[in-house]
């Protein structure tokens, strides 16, 4: 494991280098930290990454809480790209839109709401909505 910070370890050497990174990137918005004394520049910079490090962190628990809600990948039958945009089109547009967009394109609820117009929480709910509908269909077609 790689330390970012005191205390609060990276878990990967990158994940160190990003932060590092980050908190370089802020710094260079900060004219009034060239003239602190070392001492306090450490210290700002040691208490950027740990907050970054937090709120990477809470991030990463919200996104996971929801794919394990949103879990897709269930759906053995349809390992096979053409039966799953077989069951996505049997879904109406706009949900098969926004589960081709989460799941192929990889695009978080955020950035998806951002497209739509729509809150993330509204993408959150038609996506658990789709997979409902998908599962439905699928347990249909495997009967």
């Amino acid at each position: 494991m790689c330390t970012a910070t005191q205390g609060q370890p990276a878990r990967h050497e990158h994940e160190a280098k990003d932060l590092v990174q980050d908190a370089f990137m802020k710094a260079l918005q900060e004219p009034k930290l060239a003239g602190l004394p070392d001492y306090k520049q450490r210290a700002w910079f040691f208490k950027v990454i740990k907050n970054r490090m937090i709120d990477i962190s809470r991030h990463e628990k919200r996104i996971t809480s929801w794919d394990e809600d949103l879990d897709f990948a269930v759906m053995p039958a349809a390992s096979h790209r053409m039966e799953v945009a077989e069951l996505l089109g049997r879904l109406p547009q706009e949900l098969s839109d926004i589960v081709f967009k989460r799941y192929w394109l990889g695009l978080s609820s955020q950035e998806i709401g951002q497209q739509l117009g729509m809150p993330a929480a509204t993408v959150r709910y038609k996506l658990q909505t789709a997979i409902k509908k998908l599962r439905k269909v699928w347990e249909e077609d495997v009967k």
